[in-house]
């Protein structure tokens, strides 16, 4: 396929390597790292290994590259305003979207673009930093999921984005429900984004070695579980547990929500936080610890300036 992706930071960069080594011509839309990406490719690290892949071009334009396949949405949830200007010139009359992006309310920003039936939602769940200009080091590959952006059986879309990463090696697959991934991966995103910023700027080993914020980030879990069952999308204990023993092996790990508030950028407050709170609220489930943790988050980012 033609592959646009648009965001060629850490999790786009990556699977812009992945997707160019299984044999697709893949055009990487980059506001900061195009010229760095033309020059030498992308270099991406994992288990000690490094190798650089080549794209087809890398521009700041999206008119640049016209329309593609398939478009691979990895921007902050917090530039979405842009999304005119980065997907229409790159969509055609069949072009599929897959957003990779975190928290809620991408595929509602997409669908104003598009028809929702050539939208796909996907969460990665990754451990996936960007160390220097098209340098993409990987701790944890993990996993993607991905679903329809309408609630209902999977679509041919769905079908052929998982098809396509499956093929490139990524532990890929589908699911009956893109609202069910989200509140599965606001399980992990919730407490530990926001503790590492609301705790004074700290990775999530030591929020684990804290038995404060450890008992915080599990109450954090239980209204994430709490809402998504009254959404009618619950999920078990063990899924719960599982975060933690996850966590455990990430080692020194920043979240990309402190990586964006140490380094002076937007925080991906509203989708990870605001609207999680909202279809809470909606459904009938208060989640106090998480407006407590919006709350630090906010005044955090205040005095940050």
């Amino acid at each position: 396929m033609r592959i646009a992706i648009v965001g060629t930071g850490a999790v786009g960069g990556w699977y812009a390597a992945l997707l160019a080594e299984a044999g697709h011509e893949v055009h990487c839309v980059a506001r900061a790292d195009h010229a760095v990406i033309r020059a030498r490719g992308l270099e991406i690290r994992a288990g000690g290994r490094e190798r650089v892949v080549r794209v087809a071009s890398a521009s700041p334009d999206a008119t640049a590259i016209g329309p593609c396949d398939l478009v691979v949405v990895t921007i902050k949830s917090t530039a979405n305003a842009a999304l005119p200007a980065l997907v229409i010139p790159l969509l055609g009359p069949a072009t599929m979207v897959l957003t990779l992006q975190n928290g809620m309310g991408n595929v509602e920003a997409l669908a104003k673009l598009l028809p929702a039936e050539r939208i796909v939602g996907g969460l990665c769940f990754v451990c996936i930093n960007r160390l220097a200009p098209a340098v993409i080091d990987t701790t944890l590959a993990g996993y993607v999921r991905m679903a329809a952006a309408t609630e209902g059986p999977l679509n041919p879309a769905v079908e052929r984005c998982v098809g396509a990463f499956a093929a490139a090696g990524v532990d890929c697959q589908a699911e009956a429900s893109l609202e069910a991934v989200l509140w599965k991966k606001l399980c992990w995103n919730i407490p530990f984004n926001g503790l590492a910023i609301a705790g004074g700027g700290i990775t999530t080993d030591l929020i684990l070695a804290d038995p404060t914020l450890n008992d915080r980030a599990y109450r954090l879990m239980k209204e994430v579980q709490a809402a998504a069952l009254a959404r009618g999308h619950g999920f078990e204990d063990a899924h719960i547990k599982r975060q933690f023993v996850v966590t455990v092996g990430m080692g020194p790990y920043r979240p990309s929500s402190l990586i964006d508030f140490l380094e002076g950028r937007d925080v991906e407050a509203e989708g990870i936080w605001g609207e999680p709170l909202r279809r809470g609220a909606a459904a009938g489930v208060a989640m106090p610890e998480t407006r407590r943790l919006l709350a630090e988050i906010n005044a955090r980012l205040k005095a940050r300036g």
